[in-house]
C-alpha cells in the first residue's frame, strides 16, 4: 500500500496538468442539471444516464461516465438534501485541489470511479446479474475522510448554530458506510455492500502514509508515557508538589536554611556537582561544601 501511495505521489508531482481543473465544479453542475431533468419530467427519463453493462455492451458507451451525474435525488422534496450535499462537495472538492493540486485530486476522484465501475462489472460477471449503478455518492462522501485527515480541527456549522470540528463529523460519516455495507448485507445486495468498502479502500491507497505515520507517532507518545523513566520523573514531580504543599515552600537553602516562601526575591539554584539534588541560594552556590551521597 505505501508503495501504491509513493507511486500516486510522485505521478502527481511529475504530471500536474494531469486531468480537469475545477473538476468538481462540472461534476456538482452536473448533478443539479440532471436533478432539474428528473422533476420537471420524471427519475426514469434520466436512467438512461446510470451505468448498465448489458446496455454498454450494446453500444451506450457514454453510461460509463454520465452515471457519475446521477445525484441520488430526483423528487422536489429533496431539494433540500440536495443543495446541501451538492454545497459539501464542492467546498470539500475545491479545498482538496487546492491543497493537492488539480492532478492528485482527478487520480483520487477518478480512481475511485473506476474502483466503482470494476466493482459493478465483476458483480455483473459473477452473479449473471444485470446491476445498474447510479451515481457516485460512496466517492463523493469518501472525500470527507480526506478532507478531515488534512483540517482535523476545522469546524463545521451544525444547523447554522452548533459548531463541531470535521474529526468528528468524520466518525459520523464512517457510521454511514458502516450502516451502507451491514443494511445491504442484510437486504443480499452485495454489490451495494461493496461500493462504500471500494470508497474506503481508495481513500486510504491515498492517505496510507498519513494513517501510519500517525499510528507510529501515538505509539511513540504512549511508549515515553509508559517507560520507566516517565513514570519515575512524574513520581518525583508529585511527591515534590506534595512536600512544597506541606512545607509552604519550594526552595531551601541547605547552608543558611532561608526559603523562597520567606525571601521571594532570593535566587536559588540547584548544584550540578552535589550528589542528590540539593539546592543553595544565590550567596552559598558557589561557596558550600559539596555532598558525595
Amino acid at each position: 500500500m505505501k508503495k501504491l501511495n509513493d507511486a500516486i505521489e510522485r505521478f502527481a508531482l511529475e504530471h500536474p496538468n494531469f486531468g480537469v481543473p475545477g473538476l468538481m465544479r462540472y461534476i456538482v453542475i452536473g448533478e443539479a442539471i440532471v436533478y432539474l431533468l428528473s422533476i420537471f419530467s420524471n427519475p426514469a427519463a434520466v436512467s438512461f444516464l446510470a451505468f448498465d453493462l448489458n446496455r454498454v455492451l450494446h453500444g451506450e458507451i457514454w453510461r460509463l461516465v454520465t452515471f457519475i451525474f446521477m445525484p441520488g435525488y430526483y423528487y422536489i422534496s429533496d431539494a433540500i438534501w440536495l443543495f446541501f450535499f451538492l454545497y459539501l462537495y464542492y467546498m470539500i472538492g475545491m479545498t482538496l485541489e487546492r491543497e493537492w493540486g488539480a492532478a492528485k485530486f482527478n487520480l483520487y476522484y477518478f480512481s475511485g470511479v473506476i474502483l466503482t465501475l470494476l466493482t459493478a462489472i465483476l458483480m455483473n460477471l459473477i452473479t449473471g446479474y444485470n446491476i445498474p449503478v447510479s451515481g457516485t455518492s460512496y466517492v463523493n462522501l469518501s472525500m470527507f475522510f480526506a478532507f478531515a485527515m488534512l483540517y482535523p480541527d476545522t469546524q463545521f456549522l451544525i444547523f447554522f448554530i452548533i459548531p463541531v470540528k470535521v474529526k468528528w463529523i468524520a466518525w459520523l460519516d464512517a457510521a454511514f458506510f458502516a450502516w451502507g455495507v451491514i443494511s445491504n448485507l442484510i437486504a443480499l445486495n452485495i454489490l451495494g455492500a461493496l461500493l462504500p468498502v471500494v470508497a474506503i479502500l481508495n481513500f486510504f491507497a491515498f492517505f496510507w502514509t498519513n494513517i501510519t505515520d500517525a499510528i507510529q507517532y501515538r505509539r511513540g507518545i504512549n511508549h515515553h508515557q509508559m517507560s520507566h523513566k516517565t513514570i519515575q520523573f512524574k513520581n518525583i514531580a508529585r511527591e515534590q508538589r506534595r512536600r512544597e504543599k506541606q512545607q509552604g515552600y519550594r526552595h531551601k537553602c541547605e547552608v543558611c536554611g532561608r526559603t523562597d516562601s520567606e525571601f521571594p526575591d532570593l535566587e536559588f539554584r540547584y548544584c550540578s556537582r552535589c550528589a542528590g539534588y540539593h539546592c543553595f541560594c544565590q550567596d552559598h552556590i558557589f561557596n558550600h561544601e559539596h555532598f558525595t551521597s
